[in-house]
């Protein structure tokens, strides 16, 4: 499926209510702490992020997007055992750059989205441990493998999460 340019009056703005702003990522940060637990495969996913994404793409404004990254992952770096900031700075990145290119691109197809999704796991892979390598002084791996596998499992997974958070959208 081809990600086509689209133009600044062909873009469409989605906003949400406030329960739903509120409410959908506190969801995901909840399921994401504790889903793991139970289910031991579900560390490939990252919830927050694929919130983090929607938001991004639906409201198309590079502000909103930044700021709605940075919230999500400051939350969950409050709830994980890490440094605080270390997802703030990752997601803040990837909120920017996803509202940027949801203003410019076709980002309503499910080709699209999971090109998308897969791209921006990648760039929020690549923040994380960039910050937590050099700027926090971790001794972590990259693994591109365990990389590929976990961002194609999160762009399945974002398919069906975006498709279910349409339903929430209202137009401005």
């Amino acid at each position: 499926m081809p990600i086509t340019y689209t133009s600044g009056e062909q873009v469409e703005v989605y906003r949400f209510s406030i329960p739903v702003t509120i409410g959908v990522p506190l969801a995901a940060l909840i399921l994401q702490a504790f889903l793991p637990r139970v289910f031991s495969f579900f560390t490939l996913f990252d919830l927050p992020l694929l919130v983090t994404i929607f938001f991004a793409m639906a409201r198309r404004k590079p502000t909103a997007g930044l700021l709605t990254g940075a919230f999500i992952g400051l939350a969950q770096d409050a709830l994980g055992t890490r440094h605080i900031g270390m997802f703030g700075i990752a997601k803040t990145l990837v909120g920017f750059v996803a509202s940027s290119l949801g203003a410019r691109i076709d980002v309503e197809n499910a080709g699209a989205r999971f090109l998308l999704t897969l791209a921006f796991y990648l760039l929020h892979s690549a923040a994380y441990f960039a910050v937590a390598r050099y700027l926090v002084s971790l001794s972590l791996t990259w693994s591109w493998t365990q990389g590929a596998l976990s961002g194609l499992a999160n762009a399945a997974l974002g398919v069906g999460v975006y498709f279910l958070l349409d339903r929430l959208k209202q137009r401005t």
